[in-house]
């Protein structure tokens, strides 16, 4: 029973959160989730409930494009991966592909409370003075993204690291509502074709 009612707030927190979004000024999305991080290990690892659904589409300087990307900008492709309710299983059109390393990272949210553990993706571009090496796991890094409500400016641990092409995608969550816009980011084992 209290997983339904779980659900039943997360949905509505989705559903509000998807309708605020609608205006790239994030200063003016509302701060629903504050109190909605759950105890249990695995919604601490995969809670991205805070998650700003669509972005921009802005990339950071330097971020190449990819030459020859498995799945090209103006196509589709399905998701396999489930950073955000909804996600698994939705046909993705792809709005752009990138090479890069990405990062699976560890954090304190700047605005306070659980630490979220092995968030999936930030990029080498993303990370403050990130020079030209990639960092090994472990090393302490400055984020420079917004993915999430308190990840710009936090302190993060490298866990993982991939090089990999990156993609930006727009799809229509499985589970009803918006479209979702310029979702950051998506790796290629990520994907497989429509």
């Amino acid at each position: 029973m209290s997983k339904k009612i779980g659900l039943g707030i997360v949905s509505m927190i989705l559903a509000l959160a998807l309708s605020a979004c609608a205006s790239d000024n994030e200063e003016n999305v509302p701060d629903q989730n504050t109190d909605m991080n759950s105890s249990s290990e695995e919604n601490m690892e995969m809670d991205h409930s805070k998650m700003n659904h669509s972005g921009s589409g802005e990339v950071p300087d330097g971020l190449k494009v990819a030459e020859n990307p498995t799945y090209k900008v103006g196509s589709q492709a399905i998701l396999e991966t489930d950073h955000m309710e909804g996600m698994k299983g939705a046909e993705a059109t792809i709005v752009g592909a990138y090479e890069t390393t990405a990062y699976v990272v560890s954090y304190t949210p700047t605005t306070g409370g659980e630490r979220v553990e092995n968030h999936k993706w930030v990029i080498h571009e993303e990370i403050e003075d990130a020079g030209d090496e990639t960092f090994e796991p472990g090393t302490e890094v400055i984020i420079n993204a917004d993915h999430m409500e308190g990840m710009q400016g936090a302190t993060a641990v490298i866990d993982s690291a991939e090089a990999t092409t990156v993609y930006m995608v727009n799809y229509t969550p499985t589970n009803g509502g918006e479209e979702v816009k310029n979702h950051k980011w998506v790796t290629e084992s990520e994907l497989s074709p429509k």
